[in-house]
């Protein structure tokens, strides 16, 4: 578990991160260079789930390997399964993720992060960010070096 105080404001206790993929953690289908190794390192604290409707149909090839539960979907109903798989953890979740299918599990997020990346971001999901990066090595990095954070988010 990740436990994160933020000044002025309450502490985060998150037990699980959970990452869209496309446009999120892999352009193209590609886990971009730097995500694996951060992932590594956060699975010794949080259990790291990856959700996707997997556009480019290379989830499982790139990243079955990792210490991470893979869950895809149909494109139709990415959105809505994202979220329900979020509101059945226990314990606190960091959502993090790009496209309009992840408005919802945004919302149920206890610490939601936007990436505008290369594949750009639905500009819908800004009323439900508490952090908006350019990159998934940064989002990973709040929550490795938890100070960034802590700068970002403090009261």
């Amino acid at each position: 578990m990740l436990s994160i105080p933020i000044p002025g404001r309450s502490t985060l206790q998150l037990q699980h991160v959970v990452l869209d993929y496309n446009g999120t953690i892999a352009l193209d289908g590609e886990l971009i260079p730097g995500v694996e190794d951060r992932l590594a390192r956060l699975a010794a604290a949080v259990t790291i789930h990856i959700l996707t409707a997997d556009t480019h149909g290379t989830v499982r090839a790139k990243c079955g390997h990792l210490n991470a539960r893979i869950q895809t979907f149909p494109q139709a109903d990415a959105a809505l399964c994202k979220a329900r798989i979020v509101q059945e953890l226990v314990g606190g979740a960091c959502c993090i993720g790009n496209g309009y299918n992840d408005q919802e599990m945004l919302r149920e997020a206890k610490l939601a992060i936007g990436i505008l990346g290369p594949e750009g971001m639905f500009p819908g999901l800004l009323a439900h960010m508490d952090v908006v990066v350019t990159s998934p090595l940064d989002a990973l990095d709040l929550l490795l070096y938890p100070q960034r954070l802590r700068a970002t988010l403090r009261s």
